[in-house]
């Protein structure tokens, strides 16, 4: 079992800088690849980025590509999701989840374990 624990939330103003973080408990992280989603209100889970095992390997959402940084230091099992030049439509929570396996995915039912999330507000 992994539990996923995320932080850095917060409110921030349109062109603002956050970096989120996403501990993982156990052993296995650094053999899973990571992935961030985020859900909006009234809107369905989404795809923001992902990143493979040895953190080689990257893919992003068009609609984060270019301000979205995705990294991992598997020294200390956590995975980050730097986002720069924030707009409020990134306004969501936002998840960090573990695959079973290292290999990157953009699907969320790929993933095998959640974390809790982290609410992200930006403001117009």
């Amino acid at each position: 079992q992994v539990q996923l624990v995320e932080s850095g939330g917060g409110l921030v103003q349109a062109g603002d800088s956050l970096r989120l973080s996403c501990v993982a408990s156990g052993r296995t992280f650094s053999s899973r690849a990571m992935g961030w989603f985020r859900q909006a209100p009234g809107k369905e889970r989404e795809f923001v980025a992902t990143i493979n095992w040895i953190g080689g390997s990257t893919s992003y959402a068009d609609s984060v590509k270019g301000r979205f940084t995705i990294s991992r230091v598997n020294g200390k099992n956590t995975v980050y999701l730097q986002m720069n030049s924030l707009k409020p439509e990134d306004t969501a929570v936002y998840y960090c989840a573990a695959r079973r396996d290292g290999y990157v995915s953009r699907e969320a039912i790929d993933y095998a374990y959640w974390g809790q999330g982290t609410q992200v507000t930006v403001s117009s």
